[in-house]
């Protein structure tokens, strides 16, 4: 006799599904072409030589894992940034925001971390609120660990504006081996805190400039799980 209380087949799978999904993390769209594509590299491969397969779906999953957007729980607490990209920081220091934002030349809190090939390589919004500019800018491939790579590097910056009225930037910086920037939102957008907004292929660097009486919460040689570490927290407001 069945136990009514036993799941059934049906319910074993979808158990089974949802566990493999809660560890598998999906691919961001824009790494679904390199997977496929090594896929069908490695399914030629396998036609010639077991061997070459085998190495051929051990590459097909490394480009997979590359492009992985794990699911991120983004804190609730108001005033607060968090970390745009999974990574190490390399520097807290005082710099002049992207020119090409029209901030001017007040320095403001620049805290980066730098993204090895290792890391998770998608880029969340460390704020929610509204994408006020949007601006691309060409340049070179240094190292992105490289404190002038925040300068002379391409990069793709963004200012948003919370609801309370911080203007918060963020950067995705190419590197050395980086050849691409991808960049999902523009001017107008809404976002909310945590959310995927990008991707950068191939060892990068994210930066993020804060108001100068913002309190750090991070120093340099620190991991940060982006959408997650809570980097800084804003100044308070006065009640009015």
């Amino acid at each position: 006799m069945t136990d009514p209380h036993e799941p059934s087949d049906s319910g074993r799978l979808a158990h089974i599904i949802a566990l493999t999904r809660s560890v598998v993390p999906p691919i961001h769209p824009a790494g679904r072409p390199f997977a496929l594509g090594a896929a069908g590299v490695a399914l030629v491969l396998r036609r010639l030589s077991r061997r070459l397969g085998l190495v051929g779906f051990v590459l097909a999953g490394l480009v997979t894992w590359f492009f992985r957007e794990p699911k991120r729980v983004a804190p609730t607490r108001a005033g607060v940034v968090v970390a745009a990209a999974d990574g190490a920081v390399s520097h807290v220091v005082l710099a002049e925001p992207p020119a090409e934002l029209g901030l001017g030349s007040a320095r403001r809190l620049r805290i980066s971390v730098f993204l090895s090939v290792f890391d998770v390589h998608v880029q969340r919004a460390p704020v929610a609120g509204v994408v006020t500019r949007a601006e691309y800018k060409a340049g070179k491939f240094l190292s992105a660990d490289l404190d002038k790579a925040s300068e002379d590097n391409e990069r793709n910056s963004l200012l948003l504006t919370t609801p309370e009225g911080d203007d918060i930037v963020v950067v995705q910086i190419a590197g050395l081996i980086a050849r691409r920037i991808v960049c999902q939102v523009a001017e107008g957008d809404k976002v909310r805190v945590g959310d995927t907004y990008g991707l950068i292929r191939f060892g990068s660097r994210v930066d993020i400039y804060v108001p100068t009486d913002s309190r750090v919460l991070v120093e340099p040689g620190q991991r940060t799980i982006g959408g997650e570490t809570v980097l800084a927290e804003l100044p308070a407001r006065a009640e009015h």
